[in-house]
């Protein structure tokens, strides 16, 4: 046996995502490489690691045993690292951080400054719905998660970050905010949803529900991004986070329609399980964040005042 930990590495990939094109994404190398290294790897066993059925390729069940034994062997080895790392008196070691999608517009900025001050410490910031969230929250697989609704399945402790405002927008093509609050302006166009599992997508329908809004026909999107893409193309509106809109405001691609009981409005938190025993570096984060949580907010979010 001669595999090399880059290797390892791009097994786990290719094992984690069965698939070598999100392989390669990932690890930022192109398809041909992560395939060569794939056959390299795959060379020095007798016994197939991956199979191909149809177009889709599958890790076998030995290679899912591999799998699990290439993890251990890259976290020994990130384990050495950060320990001696640690000898010089530095904070070092992995923060696992999952994001509801519009968080990405929030999180960055809270770690910033932290990831300049600490070199040896590594991230991992999965950006996703609000159910995949907290699964991973759930399951332990993060040591945060950053939400606009608490989940009350289980208990945890949290901080507040920003508060996050939603608003009814849509492109002003459309000529929506000139017709005020009545609902028939509703008829003539289709709401934009987020998919199923998104927390902007339950305040849609609470909306829609609450104003009894028609929605003869509705449009599915499954980001943040292609909502905000749509919207701006004029497809329809929608009702989206402000965080995620400003440059689309500030170029008057979007427009905010003003209507009875927006905006709705809720709290960005970073929350952990309240059973977890916080590591040196998660407790170093909180202690930052509770720090500078206000000269960030002045500074990089004081354009969310005006609205």
């Amino acid at each position: 046996m001669d595999y090399t930990l880059h290797q390892l590495r791009v097994f786990l990939k290719v094992a984690e995502h069965q698939s070598i094109t999100r392989a390669s994404e990932d690890l930022f190398l192109t398809q041909p490489a992560v395939s060569i290294q794939l056959k390299k790897f795959q060379e020095q066993f007798s016994i197939p690691l991956t199979e191909v059925v149809g177009r889709q390729l599958y890790v076998t069940d030995f290679g899912k045993e591999i799998a699990e034994a290439a993890q251990k062997i890259i976290d020994e080895v990130e384990a050495i690292n950060y320990r001696t790392i640690q000898y010089h008196n530095q904070l070092a070691g992995k923060l696992k951080i999952s994001v509801a999608s519009t968080g990405k517009y929030v999180m960055p900025y809270f770690l910033s400054d932290f990831m300049s001050q600490h070199r040896g410490v590594d991230l991992v910031m999965d950006v996703t719905n609000k159910t995949h969230v907290v699964k991973a929250l759930e399951k332990n697989e993060v040591d945060f998660a950053l939400v606009s609704v608490i989940p009350d399945q289980f208990k945890t402790n949290s901080v507040s970050l920003l508060s996050n405002k939603l608003y009814l927008v849509g492109s002003p093509k459309l000529h929506l905010k000139d017709k005020g609050n009545d609902k028939r302006k509703f008829d003539e166009y289709p709401f934009l949803f987020r998919e199923p599992g998104s927390a902007t997508r339950m305040a849609m329908e609470e909306f829609i529900t609450r104003n009894k809004l028609p929605t003869y026909k509705k449009m599915e999107l499954t980001s943040n991004e292609a909502l905000k893409q749509a919207v701006i193309a004029g497809l329809g509106y929608s009702v989206m986070p402000l965080i995620g809109i400003k440059s689309a405001l500030e170029s008057n691609e979007v427009e905010i329609i003003p209507h009875k009981g927006l905006p709705i409005v809720t709290q960005w938190n970073l929350i952990w399980l309240k059973s977890k025993s916080l590591s040196p570096l998660a407790e170093a984060l909180l202690k930052h964040i509770e720090q500078e949580r206000d000269r960030i907010v002045k500074e990089t979010f004081s354009w969310y005042e005006k609205y």
